[in-house]
């Protein structure tokens, strides 16, 4: 009789540990008085990862006692450990704090008193004057690299071939078609474009992305350019969400594994 006991309580142990230890997809909901959007929800246990939509819902598959952990630049990074209550109902509910930066009081320049008279005998200086107070236009739109300048006045800086007033047509962008400078140009454009748009992903999410994908510090650069010399990799990253250039990193990281596995062979 007592065997037959110790059978029972065995096998319900065993069914009780099967039930919990099989992964399940939960739903998510972040609350935040932040932005709850792009959030980053990664399992440290199984490698698993997600990202909030715009009302701080999502899913991600997990199993009792797994480690998930929160992370955006706007809040402070919060794990939470997967409790039964969460296997159960398949769900949790999230509550994160914001990030708040404070700094040091700083004084710049003099101390104002607060009568006006007293505190405009204080200042030094005249103000600056800007294009605005001249009446002069002037350009308030992204500084161009040097290669963009180059690239602009090889091709006339935005001059038509042809001047219907002057009746004449600029050489330069013609010698510099011909010469192939222009297309040296061009080149170069695309070529800091990619290296510019690979460090700002590579900024925004490599820590998250190697969380749930290991690889060691000396290979983490080469990874990224490895990603930026892929065609579409502009394609794939410009403009796009972090929850798709994820999935486009994490594509290019089987490839990158997949290179390394035949390298050592």
């Amino acid at each position: 009789m007592l065997r037959i006991k110790y059978v029972s309580v065995l096998i319900g142990f065993l069914c009780f540990q099967s039930i919990f230890s099989q992964s399940v997809e939960i739903t998510g909901s972040v609350q935040s008085y932040s932005g709850i959007e792009n959030i980053h929800v990664i399992n440290k246990t199984t490698s698993g990862y997600a990202i909030t939509d715009e009302e701080g819902h999502f899913k991600i598959r997990v199993v009792l006692n797994d480690t998930i952990m929160f992370s955006s630049i706007q809040h402070k990074d919060k794990q939470i450990v997967i409790s039964k209550e969460n296997i159960n109902f398949k769900s949790v509910l999230v509550r994160l704090e914001e990030r708040i930066n404070e700094l040091d009081e700083v004084v710049v320049g003099k101390v104002l008193t607060g009568d006006l008279l007293e505190d405009i005998k204080r200042v030094d200086g005249k103000a600056p004057i800007n294009f605005y107070d001249v009446g002069i236009p002037g350009y308030t739109g992204r500084i161009k690299t040097q290669s963009e300048r180059r690239l602009f006045e090889a091709t006339g800086g935005g001059l038509k071939w042809y001047q219907p007033l002057s009746g004449s047509v600029p050489i330069n962008p013609i010698l510099n078609a011909i010469s192939g400078r222009t297309k040296e140009l061009k080149r170069r454009v695309k070529i800091e474009t990619r290296e510019s748009l690979m460090r700002s992903v590579k900024s925004r999410l490599a820590e998250d992305f190697f969380l749930s994908n290991p690889l060691v510090e000396d290979l983490r650069m080469d990874f990224f350019y490895f990603c930026s010399d892929d065609p579409n990799f502009i394609t794939h990253c410009k403009g796009k969400t972090d929850f798709e250039i994820l999935v486009f990193l994490r594509k290019k990281y089987r490839e990158y594994q997949t290179n390394l596995e035949s390298g050592q062979d």
